[in-house]
């Protein structure tokens, strides 16, 4: 049983991330992105509060095994057991002098990238839902989307505050120029497709695996080039 399966709800998601900060040194790449997951997280349901959902069960659901992808990744460093080929670039990279966004973006890519679609997949399944254009589902997922809009022109603060990284770390211009070639709104729009796609394949075995594969080393790749 993985990490992420010890997590049930988002006040866990949140408590883990909050132990795995406490954890690894202050400096670690994976703890700065981690740092960052859990200050977005902290912003979103917040955020949240006075947003109506035509579903949040799906959404609470979808955040915890979003979340536990992560979680099992993370727990890989301290066990030594093979790290998931996505999250291979940060975990790897995460002890080299980089800037910090850097990190936070190698992250963020590998995680809504590759985990979000499998994510959204896994938690329609259990629920009995399906991710369709103009569902439910989708409608919300584009509520949060809206919410995540907001707090991502709040991102580049984060990282020079201190907040998320330290200060002496962070040089801005790159923080700026890092961020306006990236969107988490915008990643989130092509994991949707990609969800789609799985969903369309989830009885088609080796078809759904052959295009997981593709996911997985694009994703890589992707996660790799944030951190030249």
């Amino acid at each position: 049983m993985g990490t992420g399966a010890l997590v049930s709800t988002i006040p866990d998601v949140i408590a883990r991330m909050q132990a795995i900060d406490g954890a690894l040194p202050r400096k670690d790449g994976v703890a700065i992105f981690n740092r960052l997951y859990l200050q977005v997280t902290l912003a979103v349901d917040s955020a949240s509060t006075g947003t109506e959902f035509e579903n949040r069960a799906f959404l609470d659901r979808l955040d915890v095994v979003f979340a536990g992808l992560y979680f099992d990744a993370e727990a890989t460093i301290e066990s030594g057991t093979s790290c998931p080929v996505v999250w291979r670039p940060l975990v790897e990279s995460r002890s080299q002098a980089l800037e910090p966004i850097q990190f936070a973006l190698a992250g963020m890519a590998a995680h809504i990238n590759h985990d979000l679609p499998i994510a959204v997949v896994a938690t329609c399944k259990e629920l009995g839902l399906a991710p369709a254009d103009d569902s439910a589902v989708h409608r919300d997922y584009q509520r949060v989307d809206a919410l995540l809009a907001v707090v991502e022109a709040k991102v580049a603060g984060w990282f020079d505050t201190g907040l998320v990284a330290d200060i002496e770390d962070v040089t801005p211009r790159k923080t700026d120029e890092a961020l306006a070639i990236w969107s988490i709104v915008g990643a989130r729009d092509v994991a949707w497709e990609h969800a789609k796609l799985l969903w369309d394949m989830r009885h088609a075995g080796p078809l759904r695996d052959g295009y997981l594969d593709t996911l997985a080393l694009t994703t890589e790749l992707a996660a790799r080039a944030m951190l030249v």
